[in-house]
């Protein structure tokens, strides 16, 4: 794309979301960034790596988890976040890698809240993509060689633990067509013309 763009992925587990992004990223020529935020984060803020994977779009809540990882981080922090638990070190650590790279780069951003840290931005698209459960199961189950019954429960886990992510740090609803500029079911058209469909969004809003 001629104008800079930063798009970013809220997705149900299963529905491909991540895909989507990757195909984004190849057709539109510019980055994408999902795991790869954890390692950049890490690197940025001196917090180890290992305790980003464990807090990734999870909420912690438990004082003596958090007590035992705030510890366990102590001789990673950097001053900017010694006095915090640890999971809002981990999350402001993203939160300001995120925001790097908007102001480095057009980029395909999937999870992480990267909508929230980039709200206020006007070259930021933010897309929910859900699906429904028998297309989800079929392909969790697949993926993770998984029965049925084992994918549906590895998807409600997920699904859960990414909602109460999302909700416990932004002012927002996780999924909810409120909280986003375009939700797509990814079920009706596939991934290819999901893709197609959002780079057509992209282009009216910034034509």
């Amino acid at each position: 794309m001629d104008k800079k763009v930063i798009i970013t992925i809220g997705r149900q587990f299963g529905s491909g979301g991540r895909e989507i992004g990757q195909k984004l990223s190849e057709k539109l020529g510019i980055s994408f960034y999902d795991k790869e935020l954890l390692a950049m984060a890490s690197k940025e803020s001196g917090l180890c790596e290992e305790i980003f994977q464990l807090h990734d779009e999870k909420p912690t809540n438990s004082f003596l988890y958090s007590l035992v990882m705030d510890t366990y981080s102590m001789s990673y922090a950097s001053q900017h976040y010694v006095d915090m638990p640890i999971n809002q070190k981990v999350f402001l650590a993203q939160f300001d890698s995120i925001k790097k790279l908007a102001e480095k780069e057009s980029c395909v951003i999937v999870g992480r809240c990267a909508d929230y840290a980039l709200e206020d931005r006007d070259d930021m698209v933010s897309i929910f993509i859900h699906s429904d459960m028998d297309t989800r199961i079929k392909r969790i189950s697949e993926s993770y060689n998984l029965k049925n019954n084992a994918a549906k429960d590895l998807i409600i886990k997920t699904d859960k633990k990414r909602a109460n992510y999302y909700n416990y740090y932004t002012n927002k609803k996780w999924g909810d067509s409120r909280s986003y500029h375009m939700c797509i079911n990814s079920n009706i058209l596939g991934i290819d013309k999901t893709v197609d469909v959002i780079i057509d969004y992209i282009q009216e809003k910034f034509k």
